[in-house]
C-alpha cells in the first residue's frame, strides 16, 4: 500500500541531481574536439592554441576530449581553406587561426569558400612588435637608427600575410630601402633566420616578443623599433599586451621622425590593416554551415577563460601574457562587415601584395 508514497518521495528526493545530470549534457558529451591551427608547430599561433585547448574543454558542457592538429603552409592559408572546404561541418573542428582576415581581404579569389561564411566564435586582438639587428649598418642603437639601416633584409611568411605587410607598409612610409625576403613557414622559423643573419628585420606577436625577442634585445642582440597600434575605424588604442613597454607605436615613431602623420594609399592601407588585424588578428571559427548548437556553446565557454584563473596562469607563464577572447551573439555581423574594404583601398593593396614579388 505504501509504494507508490515511497516511488514519489524517491523521486522528489533524486530530481535535482537528475536535472544537475541533464545540464551538464551537451552537444560535445562524448566526443573529441578538434583545434586545427593553420600554422606548423612550435610558432605563436600553435603555443597560444596548444594552451588554449588544454582548458578550453572545462568550460564545455559535456567535456570533450580536446586535440591539437597543426596544418601549415602558404602564410596560414591551407589550413584556413580546409576549414572551410573539406573539414567536417559535425562541429567537430574549430579553427585557432592567424591571418586569415588579412589572406581574405587581399586576395578573396583564393578562397574557394567564402570566408566571411564561416561560424566565427570568437575574435583575438592583438599586436606585432618589429624588432632588427643591432649589427645592421652602420650599427643600431635605437628606433630612430632605423631610418639609416643599410642592406636591411626584411624576413616574412608570405606576399599577403598580415606581418608581411605591415613590415613593408611601415619601411616604405618611413623612406628605409630593404630587400625582402618570404616564405617561411612559421614565426619559428623566421627567428631561426634572424638568428642565422639570414635576416635581419622582422616582427612578431607580444607572446613570442617576451619569451624569445626580448631577451637578445635585453643583450643588445636585436633592437625594438615599434608596434602596430590597435584602430578601430576612427582612434589609435593601445594593446592591452603593450601597456608598460618601452616602445613607440608606429604612428607615434614616425610622427617623432617626420614632424606629422603619413598620409596617401600606403597610410590607408596600413590603417585598414590594423582595423582587419588588431581586432581580429586572430580569429576562432567553425566550418560555415556547423551546428549553431556547437556555436554558441563554445563562445560561451571561451568568454570563460578571460576570467580563468588557472588557464591565465599557464597562458603567462607559457607566453608572457594571456589573450584576451572577445565573443557575442553578433560576432558573424563584426567579422563580416570588418572584412569589408573601400574598393580603391582593396585595390591598392592586392597591387601592393604583387609588387612584392620585384623586392
Amino acid at each position: 500500500m505504501h509504494t507508490r508514497p515511497c516511488l514519489l518521495f524517491c523521486l522528489a528526493a533524486f530530481l535535482p541531481q537528475l536535472i544537475s545530470d541533464a545540464g551538464a549534457q551537451g552537444f560535445y558529451t562524448g566526443k573529441q574536439l578538434t583545434v586545427l591551427v593553420n600554422y606548423d608547430a612550435g610558432g605563436p599561433t600553435d603555443i597560444e592554441a596548444r594552451v588554449f585547448a588544454r582548458h578550453i574543454g572545462r568550460f564545455v558542457a559535456g567535456s570533450p576530449n580536446v586535440i591539437v592538429q597543426n596544418m601549415g603552409g602558404a602564410a596560414g592559408l591551407i589550413g584556413t581553406k580546409y576549414l572551410g572546404e573539406v573539414a567536417p561541418k559535425d562541429g567537430m573542428i574549430l579553427g585557432y587561426l592567424t591571418a586569415a582576415s588579412q589572406r581574405y581581404v587581399t586576395n578573396p579569389e583564393r578562397f574557394n569558400v567564402d570566408f566571411r561564411s564561416y561560424e566565427f566564435i570568437a575574435a583575438i586582438p592583438s599586436g606585432r612588435i618589429h624588432f632588427m639587428r643591432s649589427d645592421v649598418k652602420p650599427g643600431m642603437k635605437t628606433a630612430a637608427d632605423l631610418v639609416k639601416a643599410e642592406n636591411l633584409v626584411v624576413g616574412g611568411l608570405g606576399r599577403d600575410a598580415p606581418k608581411d605587410m605591415s613590415m613593408r607598409l611601415t619601411l616604405d612610409m618611413l623612406g628605409v630601402p630593404y630587400r625582402y625576403v618570404t616564405g617561411y613557414n612559421s614565426s619559428a622559423q623566421a627567428m631561426l633566420a634572424m638568428q642565422r643573419n639570414e635576416i635581419s628585420y622582422h616582427a612578431d606577436s607580444p607572446p613570442i616578443y617576451a619569451t624569445k625577442v626580448e631577451p637578445l634585445v635585453k643583450s643588445g642582440d636585436l633592437v625594438t623599433t615599434y608596434y602596430d597600434p590597435g584602430f578601430n575605424g576612427t582612434e589609435f588604442r593601445v594593446p592591452k599586451q603593450m601597456n608598460g613597454l618601452p616602445i613607440l607605436p608606429s604612428h607615434e615613431l614616425y610622427k617623432s621622425l617626420k614632424g606629422g602623420l603619413p598620409t596617401g594609399a600606403l597610410w590607408d592601407a596600413y590603417l585598414s590593416l590594423l582595423t582587419v588585424n588588431g581586432t581580429m588578428y586572430r580569429l576562432i571559427a567553425m566550418p560555415p554551415g556547423a551546428p549553431q548548437a556547437a556555436v554558441a556553446e563554445l563562445r560561451q565557454a571561451v568568454l570563460k577563460l578571460n576570467d580563468d584563473k588557472a588557464y591565465i596562469e599557464e597562458a603567462q607563464k607559457t607566453m608572457g601574457e594571456a589573450p584576451e577572447y572577445v565573443s557575442n551573439t553578433n560576432l558573424n555581423a563584426e567579422v563580416r562587415n570588418g572584412l569589408s574594404l573601400k574598393p580603391e583601398t582593396k585595390s591598392f593593396m592586392q597591387e601592393y601584395v604583387k609588387r612584392g614579388e620585384n623586392r
